[in-house]
């Protein structure tokens, strides 16, 4: 049976300042785009979207770049996260923990009493992860399981 599962990403690369029209944006709102160490607006944000960073709102939007695609049977869950999570994890990465972390393969060692499901499990996981591979921004991570594993 072929696995299949959902990652949504609000930093992903569509939304880069390396996309043309996202830098054009950008300088058009009167902003500038810097090259250093990436693409950067002002050479701090390496998306031209943001729901955080306040003094970059003139250059930077809220509105998030949404594409809908159907469900199927095959989609397992749904990872949401804030950028600071895909500064260290891949796309693959993430979605392999993921699943390992479903199917009982990882798991962290807290006292019963202090496990929450296995979606807010995976979810520390994953941002307990990105922190180990060096992220310095924030991280923030919801997991929903849209099905359970066999």
């Amino acid at each position: 049976m072929e696995e299949c599962c959902v990652v949504a990403m609000w930093s992903c690369p569509c939304l880069l300042i390396t996309r043309p029209d996202e830098k054009e944006r950008v300088e058009v709102a009167g902003g500038r785009v810097t090259d250093w160490n990436g693409s950067c607006v002002l050479g701090v944000l390496a998306t031209s979207r943001s729901i955080g960073d306040y003094y970059l709102k003139q250059y930077v939007m809220a509105e998030p770049e949404v594409t809908e695609s159907k469900r199927t049977k095959l989609d397992d869950f749904l990872v949401i996260t804030s950028d600071g999570l895909w500064d260290a994890l891949s796309n693959e990465v993430a979605r392999q923990v993921v699943r390992r972390c479903l199917n009982g393969h990882i798991k962290r060692r807290f006292p019963k009493e202090l496990r929450g499901s296995n979606a807010t499990e995976v979810a520390a996981v994953l941002a307990e992860l990105a922190v180990a591979q060096g992220s310095q921004d924030n991280i923030s991570v919801i997991v929903i399981e849209l099905k359970k594993p066999n």
